[in-house]
């Protein structure tokens, strides 16, 4: 488990049975983009599946959205697939308004994504 804390944000990640996990806390943005970066690259080894918890982040800008976004093209052409868990205003109407809600498989928790499988990032969220 490798974790980063950059005062208002941290990540860890948490490999379980199937997945990778990474749980992000605080805020996502210009400033601490870079910890994310360093823990996604340290977390994410060639194909298999990403859990990114979004559950404790308080907030994502621009920049937090562009990380995640080019994490989800890393992953999937490894062939993997990386889903968001644990969407919550105000970061799910910042997904919803520039359509990256589209583009991301997002569950409710760790364990309705454990229980689905793994999702197509083609396909958007499941139904």
């Amino acid at each position: 488990m490798s974790a980063a804390n950059e005062g208002r944000f941290t990540v860890e990640a948490q490999p379980l049975p199937g997945a990778r996990v990474l749980v992000l806390a605080g805020e996502l943005d210009h400033d601490t983009a870079e910890a994310f970066l360093q823990t996604f690259d340290e977390a994410w080894q060639d194909g298999g599946r990403l859990l990114v918890d979004l559950s404790r982040l308080d907030f994502c800008d621009s920049t937090g959205l562009n990380v995640l976004l080019r994490g989800r093209i890393e992953v999937k052409e490894a062939g993997g697939s990386l889903e968001l868990v644990g969407l919550h205003p105000p970061v799910t109407r910042m997904f919803h308004i520039t359509g990256a809600d589209r583009l991301f498989p997002i569950h409710a928790d760790v364990a309705a994504a454990l229980a689905a499988p793994p999702g197509d990032p083609d396909q958007g969220p499941p139904v």
